[in-house]
């Protein structure tokens, strides 16, 4: 049986016409495979390039910050600012909320309060109260002068400090032997009628006191 098997095989061939046909398209492929262009690796390493990049996930740029404009620097030693307002005092004592110290459930607030600053050489007090429609703030020397110890030394002066309209009269206090002498004064500014008041040992001393404090003053509506 494996006789005749084999003188089969050895027997069988392919016509010539299919066994041509098989030669030349190996030869065909063989000149295609030799004429065609290289790929260059160059090219293919800069495809790759673009492609991972492309693929890598953008996201939104941040904002390019803004350098916020500065102020002029102002010196806070001798300032209280609190209540939308600002206002000179001496470097040696500092003002507290004299309502709150009254009353912690009633402090000042922007419509009404009272400071005051104190050592044995010096008082001062400053008040303020809404006055929208106001045009003239007179009225608050008579709400911060006390008329059982404050009394006129002096006739009522109309001037201004730095675009306030200020009504001023020097006064002489019993609140204290050692602090006879004082001034007060009273303005508007933004929607609001504010005074001040100081008792001194010297009566030169009040007219650098109420400057320092008006030099410094700002308020804001």
């Amino acid at each position: 049986m494996k006789n005749k098997l084999y003188d089969t095989a050895k027997n069988f061939s392919l016509p010539r016409s299919i066994v041509s046909l098989v030669s030349f398209s190996a030869v065909l492929l063989c000149l295609l495979s030799a004429c065609a262009p290289k790929p260059n690796p160059d090219l293919q390493i800069q495809l790759a390039v673009a492609q991972t990049v492309a693929a890598i996930p953008t996201t939104t740029p941040y904002p390019t910050p803004r350098i916020p404009p500065t102020g002029t620097p102002m010196n806070l030693s001798g300032l209280f600012c609190e209540y939308q307002f600002c206002i000179g005092h001496p470097v040696s004592i500092a003002f507290f909320d004299l309502d709150a110290q009254r009353n912690p459930q009633a402090p000042s607030s922007v419509t009404q309060g009272m400071l005051v600053a104190y050592d044995p050489s010096l008082f001062i007090q400053v008040i303020w109260q809404d006055a929208t429609g106001a045009n003239d703030a007179s009225f608050m020397l008579d709400t911060i002068m006390d008329s059982k110890v404050d009394a006129r030394g002096g006739d009522l002066k109309a001037f201004q400090i730095n675009g306030l309209n200020i009504d001023y009269i020097p006064i002489k206090s019993t609140a204290t032997p050692s602090l006879p002498y004082g001034g007060a004064a009273a303005w508007l500014c933004g929607g609001r009628a504010f005074a001040w008041k100081a008792y001194t040992p010297q009566a030169e001393l009040v007219t650098s006191l109420f400057n320092e404090a008006l030099q410094k003053f700002r308020c804001n509506p």
